[in-house]
């Protein structure tokens, strides 16, 4: 056999490889006509904006999620990086979907150009605000218990900015104010808020238009913040509906939840159900269980105050 077969042997392997994958610069737009959208208002147009945006963010997530390198920090709602997105070398379906919608953003940002639309506004448009179940200068009222039948604790969290990517909540403990920035997109995930913060809360969890037999996955970041303070959570809609309970519609969706969380030298399940606002992001409920005291816990929205006058 030549010397240079086995290097021949070798290489071909891995040139099939590249040849599989998909690289960033290989990932170009799927051209869409802005033309579509010569009709459109500018507040049309930025809705549809924030959409896409949403959508490719998502994609991003769950290729990361599968690839297991947990490198996406897009932020935020609708701030997208195409650049660091495409990095990720997506292929297959994940690289069709994001061409898609990357030939859709900058149809829209030509658009926007044609129309001369201002940037867009920071707070949320009033006809998506007043959609919204709550309002602002609300407080929420969460009773939360660590464990069944433990002394119970109130979370307040009072509607202080409606913003077109996220929502902002001042946050007290039974009425005396924290020191946290409590900040959620529209999903209902916190992505900003301290490890640290003595609350459990999930970074990137949920995910937009949640529809019956939807599976999501992501971590739950328990109230001690340590590296014994992160699970894992997957989960499935199994049901949705109208929640009136409160006064006000709420399009709920119930969402079981199951997973691991670490003990001191073992891992234990975690299971539970959470209900979330589909319009909003906002927790109606939320019940874990394992043998975890950080992720032991019951988190009830009980009753929302009025704006103060």
């Amino acid at each position: 056999m030549s010397a240079a077969l086995p290097g021949l042997a070798f290489a071909l392997p891995l040139a099939l490889l590249a040849a599989c994958a998909t690289r960033s610069a290989d990932v170009m737009p799927l051209a869409a006509d802005p033309g579509v959208f010569a009709a459109w208002s500018c507040d049309a147009l930025y809705d549809e904006a924030d959409r896409v945006r949403q959508r490719a963010a998502q994609r991003a997530y769950a290729v990361d999620e599968r690839s297991g390198n947990n490198i996406i920090a897009l932020g935020l709602g609708v701030t997208v990086f195409w650049p660091a997105l495409l990095a990720m070398r997506p292929n297959g379906p994940d690289a069709q979907a994001l061409a898609q919608l990357r030939g859709q953003d900058d149809a829209l940002r030509v658009a926007l150009s044609r129309h001369a639309c201002p940037p867009a506004p920071q707070q949320l448009a009033p006809a998506r605000a007043a959609a919204l179940p709550i309002a602002l200068g609300e407080r929420l009222v969460y009773e939360e218990r660590a464990a069944a039948g433990g002394p119970a604790r109130e979370l307040g969290l009072r509607v202080a900015a409606l913003h077109r990517d996220e929502l902002e909540f001042a946050p007290d403990f039974a009425g005396r104010a924290l020191p946290l920035r409590w900040q959620q997109d529209l999903w209902g995930n916190q992505p900003r808020l301290p490890e640290g913060s003595g609350w459990l809360h999930w970074k990137r969890l949920l995910q937009p238009d949640l529809a019956l037999g939807d599976v999501i996955s992501g971590d739950v970041i328990g109230g001690d913040g340590g590296g014994r303070g992160r699970g894992r959570l997957r989960g499935q809609v199994i049901a949705l509906g109208v929640q009136t309970s409160l006064g006000r519609p709420f399009d709920a969706a119930v969402i079981e939840l199951f997973g691991d969380v670490p003990m001191t030298n073992h891992g234990t399940r975690l299971d539970g159900v959470m209900v979330v606002d589909r319009k909003s992001g906002v927790l109606l409920r939320l019940e874990l269980h394992s043998g975890n005291p950080e992720f032991a816990l019951r988190r009830t929205l009980t009753r929302i105050e009025p704006a103060p006058p």
